[in-house]
């Protein structure tokens, strides 16, 4: 089957009011907080997300019987770059993580009645949630098999204890999906289950405001603790001990939605380097027509049409249940999570002071913001293993058998 990268015109359309209405509301919105978000108020969500709605680019993910656009990745790929072009773009369109990742495992994973509760206001905007896998080392990790946060059968449901951290999005949301274990011990592949658990059940509470080097994520990322909450059977999400397993169904989306938003923080970061290079002059000429200069220009502008094409490809082969979208996955979130990282640190070498002055271009702050994308959804060392683990495996020989007496 050919690879499909035309955009639909409907698809074009969406993208183009989207690109309009970041570039209209949303970057004002963002220059007036100066992108920092973590501890902002509600009232600056739903500003954007009513003016989002006017502007008819609300939720272009969420499928239509939840009031969205019902986007495939590929056309999701189009339009969550155009929100990325700002960092609050995705937060006003109702695709930011961790919301955006959350509203699609629900609509895969979730009962009818967990839709209704769960996914109808979250899609909505009405709530944000939160996903709590993550936790203090030991814990769950780059490995999530070293999960600890365990959940113990009670009467009438599970009683759930552990430590979480780095929980983008828990403070002030209306809801968590928690991973615990289940069954086996830490280190074991399988035995995690995941629950829906209300923000107000007695047990769970935000321990801390973890500072971070970005401040671009609504509400930042929260140390949670769980002592002897218990939530209902009805709270599953999903089988039990099968948590893993429906993690795989968020994750390699979700790693895809990343790329898509930051490949826009990209974009703009190339937009100022080259509005600059071709306005500011120095030893007698302006900088675009200096080579060392020029050469930046073209490796940014070479990083983001392959990280592009790299995020359809990828997105295709998602759509299309492709066995090959799991090796894709890893590929394109560490490329793309470099390459954003390299495009936004010419930007700033091009713009000299400037790049760095926080007040008169958005540079610094889009440097701050992306580098930890190189960490998020999986460091780029874990994937570079899984890269080279699957590729070898079909040349891998069968071990020798040990010889009588060695």
């Amino acid at each position: 089957m050919p690879i499909q990268f035309d955009v639909d015109p409907p698809v074009a359309r969406l993208a183009a009011a989207t690109a309009e209405f970041v570039r209209e509301a949303v970057i004002p919105a963002e220059r007036e907080c100066g992108g920092s978000v973590h501890d902002a108020p509600e009232a600056l969500r739903d500003t954007l997300q009513k003016g989002a709605r006017e502007a008819g680019v609300f939720a272009p993910h969420v499928p239509a019987r939840w009031g969205g656009h019902g986007l495939d990745l590929r056309g999701q790929a189009v339009v969550f770059e155009a929100a990325g072009y700002s960092l609050l773009g995705p937060l006003a369109l109702n695709c930011a993580a961790p919301d955006e990742g959350n509203m699609h495992l629900l609509e895969k994973v979730a009962t009818e009645e967990q839709k209704d509760r769960f996914l109808r206001p979250l899609a909505a905007g009405e709530v944000r949630s939160c996903f709590a896998m993550t936790e203090p080392a030991p814990g769950a990790g780059a490995d999530p098999r070293s999960l600890r946060t365990t959940a113990t059968r009670v009467p009438g449901g599970w009683r759930i204890d552990g430590r979480k951290w780095f929980i983008s999005g828990a403070n002030g949301a209306g809801f968590a999906i928690v991973m615990a274990r289940t069954s086996g011990s830490p280190g074991d592949p399988g035995g995690a289950t995941m629950f829906l658990v209300d923000a107000d059940t007695p047990g769970m509470r935000i321990v801390r405001d973890i500072e971070t080097l970005d401040e671009g994520l609504f509400a930042g990322h929260s140390e949670l603790a769980f002592e002897e909450c218990v939530v209902s059977e009805d709270r599953v999400l999903g089988a039990v001990d099968r948590g893993f397993e429906n993690a795989q169904v968020r994750l390699g989306p979700a790693r895809m939605t990343h790329c898509m938003r930051w490949l826009g923080a990209a974009r703009r970061a190339q937009d100022v380097a080259l509005e600059r290079a071709g306005s500011r002059t120095a030893f007698g000429s302006v900088l675009g027509d200096l080579g060392m200069v020029q050469q930046m220009l073209a490796d940014s502008e070479i990083d983001i049409e392959a990280s592009r094409a790299l995020i359809l490809r990828t997105a295709w082969e998602l759509d299309t249940g492709s066995a090959a979208a799991s090796q894709l996955t890893s590929v394109s979130k560490t490329f793309v999570a470099e390459a954003v990282n390299r495009v936004v640190d010419r930007a700033v070498q091009i713009c000299g002071a400037l790049g760095i002055s926080a007040a008169d271009a958005p540079l610094a702050r889009l440097l701050r913001e992306v580098r930890p994308f190189r960490i998020y959804d999986g460091p780029s060392e874990t994937h570079r293993f899984a890269i080279a683990r699957r590729a070898v495996k079909p040349y891998r020989q069968p071990r020798p058998e040990a010889t009588a007496g060695s």
